[in-house]
């Protein structure tokens, strides 16, 4: 991977690339980018882990809340996952739908790393009819659901510093097969249109992401989608939090073996890089697209109210050791304010709809 970045780099204006050219080679080249590896990305063995792999709960109380808002809005039942990663989530989901539910339904799964389609057709395939795609682009246009776990968090991003009033661009170069930051100028067009639209003022000293690839993930979407909802879980912060002192140095992080490392720019192509997502500008973004924002929740008041404590309640044992006890703690540990949920935001966005966020939820 080094060697590819050098000469990636030797080749660029001033031996320079963005840290969105740079993400977007460390995780995505289709050789040696961390994403596309033979190699175990997540759970235990892994670098880092999701909320479907903390129980199936997650994939089964989705399931059972989309087949209550196709139901009572004679939603069509097509279910379009993008990053589906190893494949827990769609096998809780097909589970619990093929158990609960029993009536036909499309899942289809988006997903650009050939290691983790090849696990999601060894775990689902036997069991459960897919479609799975590697692009958006391959699918016709179709009524239903698209949902996404962390995906967004994993979308390249550029990097930009405040420093003596003015504003650079943080690139990154590669001497001696070590890469190393350089600030210029900032002269990206796009990137002083999104800190406009945002209305985002840096402070001095202050470093910032600006996902602007963002919006042509969300175009991609829309373009898929003619009539129904986007869900996206995902943890990042509001324009507002964004300027709060504890963030002035961004959010950029890798994740190896489940440890946080602070220098992206160490073992590219061998540890997830992640950074946390504009909510703000991706609702707004959505709306360009004609993706209106229908509710933004917490994820544990979004599992609350998509009736999660049904499942605890209705699943109760006094044996601490049973698989029921185990299924009501990982309950627990999703809906628990210092639990893994507390720092997620479930966002949902309608096209061609008029749903209100009644329509959502049961009472």
């Amino acid at each position: 991977m080094i060697s590819y970045l050098q000469q990636l780099i030797s080749t660029a204006p001033m031996n320079l690339i963005s840290y969105a050219d740079y993400i977007s080679t460390a995780l995505y080249h289709p050789e040696f980018g961390y994403y596309m590896k033979d190699k175990q990305k997540i759970g235990r063995n892994g670098d880092f882990i999701t909320t479907s792999n903390i129980s199936d709960i997650y994939g089964r109380l989705i399931a059972k809340w989309f087949s209550q808002v196709c139901e009572r809005n004679e939603f069509n039942p097509v279910f379009c996952e993008i990053g589906a990663g190893n494949g827990r989530f769609a096998r809780a989901f097909l589970e619990e739908w093929n158990k609960s539910i029993q009536t036909p339904i499309e899942y289809i799964i988006v997903e650009s790393s050939p290691y983790h389609r090849k696990l999601q057709r060894e775990l689902l395939s036997k069991d459960f009819s897919i479609i799975q795609v590697e692009n958006l682009n391959e699918l016709e246009a179709f009524e239903g659901m698209v949902f996404s776990n962390e995906l967004f968090d994993a979308l390249p991003v550029h990097v930009i510093e405040k420093v003596n009033g003015k504003l650079f661009e943080v690139m990154i170069g590669c001497q001696n097969e070590k890469l190393f930051e350089k600030r210029v100028p900032l002269s990206n067009a796009a990137i002083y249109s999104f800190l406009e639209d945002n209305q985002l003022h840096l402070n001095e000293n202050q470093r910032l992401e600006v996902p602007l690839i963002m919006e042509n993930m969300l175009k991609e979407i829309s373009k898929t989608l003619l009539k129904g909802l986007v869900v996206t879980a995902d943890y990042g912060y509001s324009n507002v939090e964004w300027m709060e002192p504890q963030r002035a140095r961004g959010s950029l992080r890798g994740y190896y073996q489940h440890q946080m490392i602070d220098d992206v720019l160490l073992n590219p192509g061998e540890m997830d890089i992640t950074t946390h997502i504009h909510f703000d500008s991706l609702i707004r973004k959505g709306e360009h697209v004609n993706l209106k924002l229908l509710s933004k929740l917490r994820q544990d008041e979004f599992l609350l109210k998509a009736g999660i404590l049904k499942d605890l309640e209705n699943h109760y044992d006094p044996n601490p050791f049973s698989v029921v006890s185990k299924r009501n703690r990982a309950i627990r540990s999703l809906i628990m304010p210092s639990g893994m949920s507390a720092y997620f935001q479930i966002v949902i966005q309608q096209k061609s709809l008029n749903f209100t966020e009644n329509d959502l939820f049961s009472e």
